[in-house]
């Protein structure tokens, strides 16, 4: 049985899976140096995407759209050949607690001059399918909770068992989009205007380490989230009346900013939004304390899984993992609408067999191309002991191997890797990356020796938990340690067969440090680098290794070491 899951808005992507696998998940943003969060506008994607595999549309089983935007449907205005179609789709939000499964049968699909039937479900189904069949309770058959808190929706709790899931209540009135417009009212991405940008909210977690909690600030918070969105007040219940309409919901989240921004005028805005964040983590966990415990009579293990946007802030992943609510606790690595395509798939999987495991490897975005590289660069075949030594220079390389890594990060994949060792690294990868100087590099790190350098330094193999650096270790590693002292770890163990795992194992023989810096491959604002020619045509960093060949730039812009810093000639 193969089935095809399309995600055709932003985050577009392309997923199959064939008899309960992923064979691959190719995301519109990894492909040709696309644009980040890129939608696929164009049904060619999808017959590409299946050709680049050796199918046809004929050989797809099932194709599952993913819904969207609607009450009771969606509509989604492609082209596909010469022309534009009108697609419908299953809502945003099923429409009663037992109907999660409840799908919108199509028709209309044209894909290479054929038309084809399809179902969509809807979008929350596929954050509640992708997280929970990915997951190690699903291979074990044990329930879970699982969270769902995407920008436009209130944090929804759901129950999932192998014969089915239901819907058990939102935890509050809050939408996910609420986090980052606090970042166009407050600090350094202040804006004119009522949009969102889908990059902010990451940003202002590194930014928030900038500032101090206060609990006077959160006070004011508390004090106008009652009056504005949860309290027995008039603003309150228009709210409510009104939270189904999405600009509606908007601008009553852009009046509780403005609101604040009149209470708080004399506070530093890197100290209003750290507070914020904390402000919001509590309410999060204490209302998700609150709802375990309403739903005590639940059988079976105490599991949780997350889900959608808000899954990526890696603070409160680890704050209700620590909360001790829960035996166990699950992040995929594509918890946001980086997932939906592969969502959409397990939607349709599960619909038919129940919630049973998908089998699955976060490496199996797009592989390689085969690109022409420009002149000015050298090639050779370097081994990973040498390319360790290349990095034990205080060099940095762009480290492409394999299929690209599923979700929002870089996890060795598509890659620039750089020796941790040198305080000055971190902000020469932010310049060569044009990112602000406060941003943090993350470690990769092999995975057994982690706890002797991070609390909790557990295993996290897609760095979505937050980990602080021991004391002992921050001068040593100078480069991956954030401003707060903390970490966005991930962990390789030493038995994996990615390359990047044995690389760090030749770079501990020669350094005895087991961990590197680790930030993404990519043109600023764009997907991960298709090819190496992609690499080089950037040529921003001197070194590319490339499934055994490494690439070196001629001499013309060359890193200066200077005291062991790093400076962009």
């Amino acid at each position: 049985m193969r089935i095809c899951g399309i995600k055709l808005t932003h985050d577009g992507a392309v997923a199959l899976v064939e008899d309960g696998k992923l064979v691959f998940c190719i995301e519109q943003e990894k492909r040709d140096n696309n644009r980040r969060y890129q939608a696929i506008d164009h049904l060619e994607s999808v017959v590409s995407a299946l050709a680049e595999h050796g199918l046809d549309p004929r050989d797809v089983d099932q194709f599952v759209i993913d819904g969207w935007d609607g009450d009771v449907e969606s509509q989604f205005q492609v082209l596909s050949g010469m022309g534009p179609i009108t697609l419908k789709g299953a809502p945003y939000v099923e429409r009663h607690a037992e109907g999660l499964l409840t799908s919108l049968d199509g028709s209309g699909l044209m894909l290479d001059g054929r038309l084809f039937s399809y179902r969509s479900y809807p979008h929350v189904t596929g954050h509640v399918t992708s997280a929970y069949c990915t997951s190690p309770f699903a291979k074990t058959g044990q329930p879970a909770f699982c969270l769902v808190w995407d920008g436009c929706i209130f944090p929804r709790l759901y129950y999932v068992e192998r014969r089915g899931a239901r819907f058990l209540e939102c935890l509050f009135p809050v939408i996910g989009h609420l986090y980052a417009a606090a970042g166009h009212h407050f600090g350094p991405y202040k804006r004119a205007g009522r949009d969102w940008d889908l990059g902010i909210a990451g940003k202002l977690m590194a930014y928030i380490a900038l500032g101090s909690v206060h609990e006077d600030i959160m006070a004011v918070f508390q004090e106008l989230y009652q009056k504005r969105f949860a309290g027995d007040t008039e603003l309150a219940s228009r709210y409510s009346a009104d939270i189904n309409g999405a600009e509606l919901s908007l601008a009553a989240v852009h009046d509780f900013f403005e609101a604040s921004a009149l209470r708080l005028l004399d506070q530093a805005p890197e100290d209003v939004l750290a507070s914020f964040h904390v402000f919001l983590e509590r309410l999060l966990v204490s209302e998700m304390a609150a709802a375990v415990e309403r739903h005590a009579h639940l059988s079976g293990a105490r599991n949780l899984c997350i889900a959608g946007g808000c899954g990526l802030n890696i603070k409160w992943n680890s704050a209700l993992r620590e909360t001790g609510l829960f035996d166990a606790v699950w992040v995929p690595p594509f918890p946001n609408d980086s997932g939906s395509a592969i969502g959409a798939a397990c939607s349709a999987m599960v619909a038919q067999d129940g919630f049973v495991p998908l089998e699955w490897s976060v490496y199996s975005g797009p592989a390689l191309l085969d690109g022409q590289l420009p002149s000015g660069w050298d090639s050779a075949p370097c081994s990973m002991r040498e390319l360790a030594s290349i990095l034990a220079s205080n060099k940095p390389v762009i480290f492409l191997t394999g299929r690209a890594e599923l979700g929002p990060r870089a996890l060795g994949g598509r890659s620039i890797l750089a020796a941790a060792t040198s305080p000055e690294m971190k902000d020469y990868l932010n310049d060569v990356k044009l990112r602000e100087h406060f941003r943090p590099v993350a470690p990769i790190c092999l995975e057994d020796r982690a706890p002797e350098i991070f609390s909790p330094g557990t295993p996290d193999p897609y760095m979505l938990f937050d980990h602080q650096t021991r004391a002992e270790w921050r001068d040593q590693v100078p480069a991956v340690v954030h401003l707060d002292g903390s970490a966005r770890l991930q962990t390789v163990s030493r038995t994996s067969e990615h390359k990047v795992a044995e690389l760090l194992i030749e770079y501990e023989k020669l350094t005895g440090i087991p961990l590197l810096c680790n930030t993404s491959a990519n043109h600023h604002g764009r997907g991960f680098f298709p090819d190496a020619a992609a690499a080089c045509h950037w040529g921003r960093i001197e070194h590319i290794w490339s499934d055994g060949v490494l690439l070196t730039k001629t001499p013309a812009t060359e890193p200066s070491p200077v005291d062991g810093a790093l400076t962009l000639v």
